[in-house]
């Protein structure tokens, strides 16, 4: 049960990468180094004062950079590979009680794929906004994302089910805003 439960926890954070990058690893950060959850030993560095530091700053520009009209949707592209790697780390460090092959299987499948999915739906809301409003509601999908980011974090790490129905059920909505193809074709 207890391998389940740093599984769900991984995703969990994992899937919170897809909203901003560097707030869920500072969430995990903090919350092994307050105890509430145990970190796999190749990820001790997190709990280092310098790397909360350095996390804790790298969070502060992001969300910030994210209130920049037009920024937002050219920082969008560059942190799609980012969103996954930090995805992939993310359930890395908190798989714990699984051997290697398969903490890095579901990590890089399971971490990487929650990450990346969600950071796509929310790339794609973004550009309709830019599209319907010129950027001007941008800064609201900004807002609705950190909380997403801090939200999800939060739920993760200290309520992994829950954490997880979360992340499906904002992956539902998400998938829900696209509308279809009216399938109509230029004649």
């Amino acid at each position: 049960m207890e391998a389940l439960l740093s599984v769900l926890t991984g995703i969990g954070v994992a899937a919170a990468c897809g909203f901003r990058v560097f707030v869920p690893l500072l969430a995990l950060g903090v919350a092994g180094r307050l105890g509430v959850l145990p970190l796999n030993d190749s990820f001790a560095v997190l709990l280092s004062v310098p790397a909360l530091v350095a996390l804790g700053t790298a969070a502060v520009l992001e969300v910030g950079a994210y209130y920049v009209p037009w920024l937002d949707n050219a920082l969008d592209l560059a942190a799609a590979p980012a969103a996954v790697i930090a995805g992939v780390l993310a359930s890395a460090a908190t798989i714990t009680d699984l051997p290697p092959v398969l903490s890095w299987g579901i990590a890089i499948i399971g971490g990487g794929g929650a990450a990346g999915l969600l950071h796509g739906a929310t790339s794609l809301l973004r550009l309709k906004s830019s599209a319907a409003t010129g950027g001007i509601a941008n800064p609201v999908v900004s807002t609705g994302e950190l909380l997403g980011a801090l939200v999800t974090s939060a739920l993760a790490l200290l309520l992994p089910v829950v954490g997880a129905l979360f992340v499906v059920a904002v992956l539902l909505w998400l998938v829900s805003q696209r509308k279809p193809n009216q399938g109509k074709s230029a004649t």
